[in-house]
């Protein structure tokens, strides 16, 4: 195997993206899908997450402009814990004090490790509205307000969120389609011909789009995937049922529409909503049909293509050869193993030969000694 030579790196902000893209064939075979179904995965980025992508251009940006004082500043944001653990690695090798604001659905691997970085993490109930001064926005704010030379860097208005994916993530998924050659039997169009991912505060989206469309492929289609409860889908109609419901799956939708995403037409073509149980299911196979160890939002955007794929659209661009689909998984499981949704999955059994052979030999008594080779 020929070793590609990695140069040694200053730190670990220069291990944030570049990220592999890598074929889902199993799920697409299963579905019945001809096109190259493929997953951009987030979570080998130093952080664990695309939000290490937003992380690092804020933090840098905000170096640039002025607006970090070494040893001074103190950088405070609301979020659902990703954005908050690329933050806090940033501002670790930085020299920044940090504040995290946090629902309280959020896991506990989340705050473990945002703590284990060294920030400060508070805990907001789960039913204030965005705009309550309970919620993780109010007590952001209001820290920000209180503490001597605090910043929130702001992922929902901040436009060097969407920039980091126009700039990063959108030409490395070109790069890595179009740098693949197409062959008799992988045949590629050599162009992304659908993008899907899940919308949180939307920058991965929008981002990705424009990169996508400015400067590849105007006809690539993009497809945004929101969970129900959420008012982020277009047209509005899509939100009616079940809006405001709870959902288990973190890290994408919300109550309000940040300034970051697009939701015009020509930057996100098509919505589809998704449910928690969808989700997992598709949790559950990327892990054992694809070994990919991903995070729930990445079951919500598997879903959600899943289904975009069935409308008619969708079965044009799936049923034929050599399209190129690609979703983008957005987190690994290590932030929800506690999880019960996880542990239900991890340790819900199916029926096997395998299984029903092992139960049959460890049921009979072992009379034979172990041999003394085999110790």
């Amino acid at each position: 195997m020929e070793l590609t030579p990695r140069r040694i790196l200053d730190n670990a902000l220069d291990a944030v993206g570049n990220t592999p893209v890598i074929r889902l064939d199993k799920i697409a075979a299963e579905q019945g899908l001809k096109c190259n179904l493929l997953g951009k995965l987030e979570f080998v980025s130093a952080g664990g997450s695309v939000k290490d992508r937003i992380a690092k251009a804020m933090v840098l940006a905000a170096e640039k402009e002025g607006k970090l004082i070494p040893g001074k500043s103190v950088v405070i944001e609301p979020t659902s814990g990703n954005t908050g653990i690329g933050l806090a690695m940033a501002c670790a090798i930085k020299g920044y004090s940090v504040v995290i604001t946090m629902p309280k659905k959020m896991s506990l691997e989340k705050e473990a490790l945002l703590r284990a970085l060294g920030a400060q993490v508070i805990r907001t109930p789960d039913e204030e509205p965005w705009d309550s001064p309970r919620s993780h926005i109010g007590v952001a704010c209001r820290l920000q307000r209180e503490i001597e030379h605090g910043i929130i860097l702001d992922q929902y208005r901040n436009v060097n969120n969407p920039l980091a994916h126009e700039y990063t993530t959108g030409p490395e998924i070109i790069a890595s389609v179009t740098s693949t050659p197409s062959t008799c039997t992988r045949p590629s169009s050599m162009k992304v011909d659908a993008f899907i991912a899940g919308a949180g505060t939307g920058g991965t989206i929008t981002g990705v789009s424009r990169a996508l469309k400015k400067t590849h492929n105007a006809d690539c289609i993009v497809v945004g995937v929101d969970p129900i409860g959420s008012i982020l889908a277009v047209p509005d109609s899509l939100n009616i049922s079940g809006e405001g419901n709870p959902y288990v799956v973190e890290g994408i939708g919300y109550d309000f529409i940040p300034d970051v995403l697009s939701r015009d037409e020509a930057d996100v073509n098509h919505w589809v909503k998704t449910c928690d149980e969808d989700a997992f299911k598709a949790v559950q196979a990327l892990m054992r049909k694809e070994g990919l160890l991903v995070g729930g939002s990445s079951g919500s955007a598997l879903g959600g293509a899943l289904a975009w794929l069935k409308t008619e659209q969708g079965r044009r661009v799936g049923g034929t050869e050599g399209m190129n689909v690609v979703v983008l998984l957005p987190d690994g499981i290590r932030n929800y193993m506690s999880k019960e949704w996880f542990l239900k999955n991890a340790f819900q059994t199916e029926h096997s030969d395998l299984a029903t052979r092992i139960s049959s030999i460890l049921a009979q008594e072992e009379i034979m000694p172990v041999p003394q080779a085999s110790l």
